[in-house]
């Protein structure tokens, strides 16, 4: 029997079953429910601690995704290769090595954004394990020339942001993450994204980043993979709550209740929510709000939208189309970052593979309408180099990248954690074999070294070189599988290149079937004989 979903028990809410081989499958209840446990299983804590354990715990020190098997994703396709010729390079062994292989990207509807690498990070807003980790994003994305996007909520959740009749007249946070990025970008590659939901947008916080920051990218969020309500974060301070309430903000419970706040002071809880509201999404609002940013100063814009209907996707391509968009990242289900609720981001949305499939199909009929197609961004559990490859396969030539959030943090937060390690003279022993300092256990330090300077080397954060180290390791394992298909640009990658390993796999996608890869070309060589 196929499970797709873990039910009741999950380390991403810490819980788990009593008889945990013994478990059953549509419930997720243990086969011999006892009076007398403690309740270890999500319905058990949930008995006790109720609506908190609807999200992934704890809060501010993880990022989250879903655990679902969904029936098809993209291990169900395999890369092609070919022993004949080269595209984008001359067709001889000593030219065509993978080193020579072209990742660049340009993007945009009339003026162009160069990256160096087919990917970017999608928004990384509010929650703490975002802004924890900011240093080592921002200056390793920069550094590698590719695209950052501060996500929802920032300018809000700021503590210290100056607010004057509703509107964002000053910031320390979204001023500090915007810095970061711009100080450190180089020879004109990559991108820093202000996104905003619809609390940024009442608090003008695009206008704000245009006009007094310098940011000539915003994107409009329709919503996200990982789940289809507004973004929510975790808040331990009464003061913090009751200021976010004040600014518009839905906070659970309400934090000027004279009842819950002797509940808080007494320890009953520990921890208020903040959430966004969800968008109302019509075209002439669209149009106007797009009109609006870029009368404001904006040089591109964005959308970002989540892994809703195909009804919903239409919409975001159509008006994207329709009103010149930049750039549409479309984010399938099951992905994640900072919180979200923990069954929803199970349960919801269309998965990946299905959602990538319906977007290049209109794409395509775009296209063959003589319609503008915007540059296309797949998201949604991407980690490494083999996936950005079908990713950027699945989609061609519409898709131009990959979003990717989950993974890039991984790298800033073990980046970060080596180098305290370092600090304290405490490397572990599984890092220590390669050594004890940072140009002898990072290895790119000597690359970056030359390239910046002994003293600009030794400021960087240990969180940027590893988001730097771990993107040059995808940037090299894409450039070898571009090779192997004799792809030497991004522009020749094309559907042809991947195959499904399945009947439904190429049902859904319109990828062909593996065992009918080349057939035609076959029939027509043994004809000749």
């Amino acid at each position: 029997m196929i499970m797709y979903s873990r039910v009741n028990s999950s380390a991403a809410t810490l819980t788990k079953n009593r008889t945990e081989d013994s478990i059953t499958p549509a419930s997720g209840m243990c086969v011999t429910c006892v009076d007398g446990c403690i309740g270890m299983c999500e319905i058990g804590k949930s008995a006790y601690r109720g609506h908190e354990v609807i999200y992934p715990q704890p809060f501010g020190v993880i990022t989250t995704a879903s655990e679902k098997k969904y029936p098809v994703d993209y291990s169900d396709f395999n890369i092609m290769g070919t022993a004949v010729g080269a595209q984008g390079i001359e067709a001889d062994s000593d030219k065509a090595i993978f080193p020579a292989v072209n990742l660049e990207v340009k993007i945009g509807y009339d003026k162009k954004i160069k990256f160096r690498y087919p990917w970017i990070i999608p928004g990384i807003g509010s929650t703490n394990v975002a802004k924890n980790n900011w240093e080592g994003l921002a200056i390793g994305s920069a550094l590698s020339g590719t695209g950052l996007t501060i996500g929802e909520n920032v300018g809000g959740m700021d503590m210290e942001a100056t607010i004057v009749n509703g509107k964002i007249t000053d910031t320390v946070d979204l001023k500090r993450r915007v810095k970061l990025y711009k100080d450190n970008q180089r020879d004109g590659y990559g991108a820093i994204i202000v996104q905003a939901n619809v609390e940024d947008t009442r608090l003008g916080v695009q206008e704000y980043a245009i006009d007094k920051l310098g940011v000539e990218i915003v994107e409009l969020k329709w919503g996200q993979g990982a789940k289809n309500i507004g973004g929510e974060v975790k808040v331990n301070d009464l003061k913090k709550a009751q200021k976010l309430y004040e600014r518009g903000y839905i906070v659970l419970p309400n934090p000027t209740d004279p009842n819950v706040i002797k509940a808080f002071e007494r320890g009953s809880f520990k921890e208020f929510e903040r959430h966004s509201r969800v968008g109302m999404v019509a075209e002439e609002s669209f149009a106007k709000r797009v009109e609006e940013l870029r009368k404001a100063g904006a040089k591109y814009v964005f959308l970002k939208t989540g892994a809703y209907g195909p009804a919903d996707l239409a919409r975001a391509i159509i008006y994207s189309s329709k009103y010149k968009i930049d750039m549409l990242t479309v984010d399938g289900a099951g992905g994640g970052t900072g919180m979200s609720p923990w069954r929803m981001m199970n349960e919801w949305g269309v998965p990946p593979v299905e959602l990538h499939s319906l977007l290049y199909q209109y794409a395509k009929r775009l296209h063959e309408a003589k319609k503008y197609v915007p540059a296309l961004v797949l998201a949604g559990g991407f980690t490494f180099e083999d996936q950005i490859f079908k990713g950027l396969s699945l989609g061609a030539p519409f898709v131009k990248m990959i979003g990717m959030a989950r993974s890039p943090i991984a790298a800033a937060m073990v980046g970060k954690t080596i180098g305290r390690s370092i600090d304290d003279g405490q490397v572990p022993v599984y890092v220590e074999r390669f050594g004890t300092t940072k140009d002898e256990i990072f290895v790119t330090a000597a690359q970056i070294r030359k390239e910046l300077g002994d003293d600009e080397f030794e400021k960087l954060p240990t969180g940027a070189i590893g988001l730097y180290t771990y993107y040059e390791r995808l940037g090299q394992g894409l450039r070898q599988l571009m090779t192997g298909a004799r792809k030497f640009s991004l522009e020749y990658i094309t559907r042809n290149d991947i195959a499904s390993l399945t009947k439904q796999g190429s049902e859904i996608s319109g990828i062909q079937y593996i065992m009918d890869v080349d057939k035609e070309e076959v029939e027509d060589m043994f004809k000749k004989l």
